[in-house]
């Protein structure tokens, strides 16, 4: 006898950390399933612009992969919200079919103790999405676009071919008769049209292509360079004997100047006046603010799927029209949240309405949800004292 009674009050213990630990492995298992399925699928669509640089222009394997790879913390920032939303109202609404919902409610659970491990997932998807929207987005974001910048610039390099006419650009063409094993060209050709007021013919009897902070030039060597005076009408013509070409273009160069997604939280509170205009602070000051309020959204999303699930009367049948509404709900939070941006960006008093629809149907959804149970307690509370 006295062995028996200790056994059974530890069982007693652990089942309810056991429950929930059930429920919360089913939701994180779910979650890395859709959320793995929906990077592979967005990171294929969107790669598909950059085979071309594998295809026509001889990037290898191994850069394609790096490079397209350092996009994926800016699409799981986005997706993490919706991803979450879906698991929790899908595994909820599974365990509901499976009546595995019916029998915690008859053993006396309240949506409170059901909907915590919801809750527990959606606080962990919210840090995460604060620590990819606050320092690895704006990061990886960056090195994207650098190591872009130096692979398009790089790869002018190695488009000029022996005996072809290459076009490097829309203005820009390069013809080489031959090269050594150095390297080094011989009879080169180069058309530059990127100044249409001073449009000229380059031609010289060598040259060698060099990259200087990232950007390709080739150094000429004994040529001329022939520009025809639109003034005059005359052809004016300078010998060189040693003369150097930069071929990078204007939409190259303007590549370089900083985009608000990869600039830290600080740097767009505080933009400096002499890469940032007057007229976008407000464009960059909603973005930071965007980063302080979307991974918030989270557990509103997940809030709208528990009333989903947890509200009204239980049906053998199941029902598809709560899940539907909430579904619908959130594609109307979303478009808002889109819309409020836009109008924030040209007048900031607009602001404070991003933080009442990333928390407010959290709120309004707990009152909703929780609101019957916590009054209860109260009113417990009161008849004891």
């Amino acid at each position: 006898m006295n062995m028996s009674v200790p056994a059974s009050r530890p069982a007693r213990r652990i089942s309810l950390p056991l429950r929930e630990r059930y429920i919360l492995r089913q939701l994180l298992l779910g979650l890395l399933g859709i959320t793995s399925g929906a990077i592979a699928l967005i990171w294929l669509m969107q790669s598909l612009r950059f085979v071309s640089l594998v295809v026509d222009r001889g990037l290898s394997l191994r850069v394609f992969l790096e490079l397209t790879s350092l996009m994926v913390p800016s699409f799981l920032a986005v997706i993490l919200p919706i991803t979450t939303f879906l698991v929790v109202l899908f595994g909820y609404q599974r365990m509901s079919g499976d009546r595995e919902l019916a029998v915690m409610q008859a053993a006396g659970l309240s949506p409170f103790q059901l909907a915590r491990p919801a809750l527990a997932c959606a606080a962990l998807t919210t840090l995460l999405c604060y620590l990819l929207t606050l320092w690895l987005v704006p990061v990886s974001y960056h090195a994207f676009r650098r190591y872009e910048f130096e692979i398009r610039n790089r790869m002018a390099a190695f488009l000029l071919q022996d005996g072809v006419f290459t076009q490097l650009s829309k203005d820009m063409t390069v013809y080489v008769r031959s090269r050594d094993r150095n390297g080094e060209m011989h009879g080169v050709f180069v058309e530059d049209d990127r100044q249409p007021q001073a449009r000229a013919t380059i031609l010289a009897e060598r040259g060698s292509m060099i990259v200087v902070n990232n950007q390709p030039r080739v150094v000429l060597f004994n040529g001329s360079r022939q520009e025809i005076d639109h003034h005059t009408g005359r052809l004016n013509v300078l010998s060189f004997a040693r003369n150097t070409i930069d071929l990078t273009t204007r939409k190259q160069a303007d590549s370089e100047i900083r985009d608000a997604t990869e600039m830290s939280l600080h740097e767009l509170f505080h933009p400096d006046p002499r890469y940032v205009a007057q007229r976008d602070w407000g464009k960059f000051a909603v973005e930071g603010w965007r980063r302080l309020t979307a991974p918030l959204t989270t557990m509103s999303f997940v809030m709208i799927a528990l009333i989903a699930v947890l509200s009204g009367a239980f049906s053998r049948h199941g029902n598809i029209k709560r899940p539907l509404a909430a579904i619908l709900a959130i594609v109307g939070l979303m478009a808002m949240s889109l819309m409020l941006q836009n109008l924030a960006g040209r007048n900031l008093r607009l602001v404070p309405l991003l933080w009442v629809v990333a928390v407010a149907p959290a709120l309004v959804g707990a009152i909703w949800l929780f609101g019957r149970e916590i009054l209860a307690r109260k009113r417990k509370s009161n008849d004891g004292a």
